[in-house]
């Protein structure tokens, strides 16, 4: 058996495959999320062992691999003890801090260094916050670790990374797949915080976004990885190291490459938000929603509900629906908050494209991908074949197969994809959404405007 472990925001999903790829358990512990103030996001890291420990318990034994959500800050003390909540990937207080790193650094430097723009979301302006804003928890640091590394701490009592999770830190050398001493020198991070960063197959270990690409197969160039979870991402392979600013440029769990990616905060997550308002089943919005032509006879949505990253790095920018008339129901709007939000996973497709991916599928995961309108809408805005999988598990399994090639199972991971990733439907594009999507793009500027 080969285990693999996700380590959520909102819970940990395990999974036990065999050596053929086939799905022998699964397990899945939720845990809450914290938000003491606007705009943060927290949680307790014993929460994730928790949960962890629960999870094992219901899988049969086996090689670990692990997986997890990127960039949240766990402090550790001299004796490894926690020293406060973790501060999430989604957490939004740290806008001056990324103002002082690109101002400490220069933009153009940092984005040769780390491939990536400062960001609230990304792990060093969380402890340049920490400095400012709680200095005797700064003070006591020792270590530092990223979510799923302090749970694999807990397993292993090793304090590892891996290059793809440690390409979200922003105190990484992503071209060079190290820590940068440059980036750690300029903000005064001591290289001794750091773990030790290895590469993925070394550790059984990966960023969510790297281990659910390899999930779904994603190790060369070719298809994309298309996330319609809470987040929405748009992941892929690159043919050759580039940077771009508007978009993450991470080293891939797949030794020697590195990807490039969208990721727009509010997906799935925008149909939950309206689900919760209209206080129905997501079964009943599909059916609705499904009754209207494309374009919903004018209605956009702006998918903006907590700020944007891509293609928008702005925090503040917020949702609406524009083109609302006295024929629109409750069908319309959940129809063009799934068409708003494939047209923000169409804007990270464009920038993706320049820089020289060519697309040849889209394979999609995640919870609104349960969606056969939501899914023939993706193929029909990203004109592209929307490719479902046969298992389709994510980052956790994507996790087991790290586990497998750690174990000796597999011979490197394209062996590991080649056995065991298997395509079991192509939706092709139906719909013609260039004249919507020229309008949707100008939502962003025209609501800026406004603020």
């Amino acid at each position: 058996m080969l285990i693999g472990l996700d380590v959520g925001t909102s819970g940990v999903k395990g999974v036990a495959i065999g050596e053929g790829g086939n799905i022998v358990a699964v397990a899945e512990e939720s845990y809450s999320l914290s938000a003491p103030l606007p705009g943060w996001a927290e949680q307790d890291p014993e929460d994730w062992w928790r949960a962890s420990q629960r999870v094992l318990a219901q899988l049969p034994e086996g090689p670990v691999g692990l997986s997890g959500q990127m960039h949240g800050l766990v402090v550790l003390g001299e004796h490894d003890e926690v020293l406060r909540p973790a501060i999430l990937w989604n957490d939004q207080r740290t806008g001056a801090e990324c103002a002082e790193i690109e101002r400490r650094i220069g933009v153009d430097r940092l984005l040769e260094l780390t491939g990536n723009r400062a960001l609230p979301g990304f792990t060093a302006p969380k402890l340049l916050w920490l400095r400012r804003h709680e200095p005797d928890v700064h003070a006591r640091i020792r270590h530092i670790l990223l979510p799923k590394d302090y749970v694999r701490f807990r397993l292993m009592g090793e304090r590892t990374t891996d290059a793809a999770d440690a390409s979200g830190t922003l105190l990484f050398d992503v071209a060079r797949r190290r820590w940068s001493e440059e980036v750690c020198d300029a903000l005064e991070v001591p290289l001794g915080w750091l773990p030790s960063a290895y590469e993925s197959p070394e550790v059984a270990t990966a960023g969510d976004q790297a281990a659910g690409a390899l999930g779904v197969g994603i190790a060369a160039p070719g298809a994309l990885s298309v996330v319609l979870g809470t987040s929405g991402v748009v992941f892929a392979v690159l043919p050759r190291y580039e940077v771009h600013p508007r978009l993450h440029v991470f080293c891939h769990a797949v030794p020697g490459i590195w990807h490039a990616m969208g990721v727009m905060l509010s997906a799935a997550g925008s149909l939950a938000w309206f689900r919760d308002v209209v206080d129905t089943a997501y079964a009943e919005l599909d059916a609705e929603a499904a009754r209207w032509e494309p374009g919903v006879e004018g209605l956009l949505f702006a998918p903006y509900l907590a700020g944007e990253r891509t293609p928008h790095v702005d925090p503040l920018a917020r949702g609406a629906f524009t083109g609302i008339s006295l024929r629109h129901d409750r069908g319309a709007l959940a129809r063009a908050v799934m068409e708003g939000v494939a047209f923000g996973l169409r804007d990270s497709l464009e920038l993706l494209c320049a820089l020289g991916v060519d697309a040849s599928a889209g394979r999609i995961s995640g919870g609104g991908a349960r969606s056969d309108l939501w899914v023939r809408i993706v193929a029909s805005v990203l004109r592209l074949p929307i490719e479902r999988m046969q298992l389709e598990e994510g980052a956790a399994y994507g996790a087991a197969l790290l586990a497998g090639v750690r174990a000796g199972v597999f011979a490197d991971i394209p062996d590991a994809v080649e056995r065991c990733v298997r395509v079991r439907e192509t939706i092709e594009p139906e719909w013609d959404y260039e004249d919507a999507y020229a309008r949707f793009q100008s939502l962003y500027p025209t609501l800026k405007e406004l603020r």
